[in-house]
């Protein structure tokens, strides 16, 4: 595909990033998009509070495909055709997937999710609204995302635009815990982002942000042995340090050598030892047993690991590798590792997008977008997307705070400010002149 033209980026620039420049009005079939935006927003609302109040935990498997199948009709009614990807395998609810054939601009993959923390067994939550402001579970993370998608390409079918648009929908029902193993849980997902050139989520955002990087996660569980002995005998030849000491030694070392590392993070998040110890990796729960009098013969530890790219990660865990082979005498020490969700790193293909929906942004009244900073935001699905994928982009829902407990909130009017925006977004990158994204700018 052709690059978008080196004056414009030939490099990949800083994650925070402002656009500015001369922007031309809107077109009028552009007004007319963004009026019928308002003309169906306050049915968005009405329907944005039908699916909050149905509990769609990831858990509750029933509930995540309530939410799928009322977002079923309205997808149809659109000439999506509609189905649903199964994740009994991973004793997940499935995903929800609608997709729109067409021949011009750019193949776009939209992204959302179904699920939220909010378990069925859990106290009862509901939608409540008091002015310009919403409460409800996953009224923002990210219910009223998949809200703001849905009714971006319904202002666009109004009015005939989207008719020779490529578009893919996928809106996960596992989002908040990923079902394992990955490579099955995301199957769809990574496929349907090889065949696109811009993938667009709509997890919340932040005004005049939007998400242009990612960290990834990953865990690692590091295991120390010792010699069982009584504790008069500690530090001597025969008897060592223990399988404490080791652990000790272990992560103050990680500590030492890698915190200072821009972007990268690791975390132990709990830890066991003494001298009989149960940990459930599963369940993140363990107990042990130990004296005082007696040298600790084991030690787990449980962490994750946020780093920008493959690359970091694949350093850091060399140097936690080189780290543990050390040894305290008489002590042994295994780590592992295990990949959750990739980086969603900065590269010219999302600075590229990013220039476009700022366009858009300050066509709309909006003012300019900036990139985020990568350190300030988590894993999310566009992670799963974006190494397959010239361009992407995330933070492109409603504006609210709160999220993942009972206080969740959601700030009404930016559902239809966030909206207008994908609807004229989607528009432009679905055009016959649309820009296109270079493949090696990824």
């Amino acid at each position: 595909m052709k690059a978008i033209a080196c004056a414009v980026f030939c490099f990949v620039l800083s994650p925070v990033f402002a656009v500015a420049q001369d922007v031309p009005p809107l077109s009028e079939e552009e007004a007319a998009i963004i009026a019928r935006v308002e003309a169906n927003f306050e049915n968005s609302i009405s329907f944005l509070e039908e699916v909050v109040n149905i509990n769609s935990g990831t858990m509750n498997h029933e509930g995540v495909r309530e939410v799928g199948h009322a977002f079923t009709e309205p997808f149809e009614g659109l000439g999506f055709k509609v189905d649903w990807i199964e994740q009994d395998k991973v004793n997940r609810g499935g995903h929800f997937r609608a997709t729109h054939k067409g021949k011009t601009g750019n193949s776009l993959l939209l992204i959302g999710h179904l699920d939220t923390v909010f378990e069925k067994d859990g106290d009862f939550l509901e939608w409540r609204r008091d002015g310009d402001r919403a409460t409800g579970p996953g009224v923002v993370d990210m219910k009223g995302g998949n809200v703001v998608l849905l009714y971006a390409l319904k202002a666009l079918d109004d009015l005939d635009l989207i008719d020779d648009g490529a578009v893919t929908v996928i809106m996960t029902g596992d989002e908040e815990m990923t079902g394992k193993p990955i490579d099955y849980s995301r199957k769809a997902l990574i496929d349907a982002a090889k065949r696109a050139d811009a993938a667009l989520n709509f997890e919340g955002g932040g005004e005049g942000e939007v998400v242009t990087s990612r960290r990834g996660s990953s865990g690692w569980t590091l295991t120390t042995t010792g010699v069982r002995a009584h504790s008069s005998g500690v530090f001597s030849d025969d008897v060592g340090v223990g399988a404490i000491f080791e652990m000790a030694r272990i992560l103050d070392e990680m500590y030492e050598t890698l915190a200072a590392e821009e972007y990268l993070t690791f975390n132990p998040g709990v830890i066991v030892g003494g001298t009989d110890v149960q940990y459930d990796k599963d369940a993140t729960r363990g107990a042990a047993f130990g004296k005082t009098n007696v040298v600790a013969q084991k030690a787990v530890v449980d962490g994750g690991l946020r780093f920008i790219s493959e690359e970091q990660k694949e350093t850091a865990r060399e140097t936690m590798r080189e780290i543990v082979a050390k040894h305290r005498p008489q002590t042994g020490a295994e780590i592992e590792f295990e990949d959750s969700y990739p980086a969603m790193t900065p590269t010219a293909g999302n600075e590229a997008l990013l220039a476009v929906a700022s366009e858009v942004s300050v066509a709309l009244g909006q003012g300019p977008l900036t990139g985020n900073d990568p350190s300030k935001r988590g894993a999310a699905d566009i992670s799963f997307a974006a190494p397959h994928v010239p361009a992407s982009m995330d933070g492109l829902g409603p504006e609210g705070g709160r999220g993942h407990t009972p206080e969740e909130w959601l700030d009404i009017p930016s559902v239809k400010d966030a909206t207008a925006r994908a609807a004229l977004l989607i528009y432009r990158l679905t055009r016959e002149d649309a820009p296109k994204f270079d493949a090696e700018d990824q």
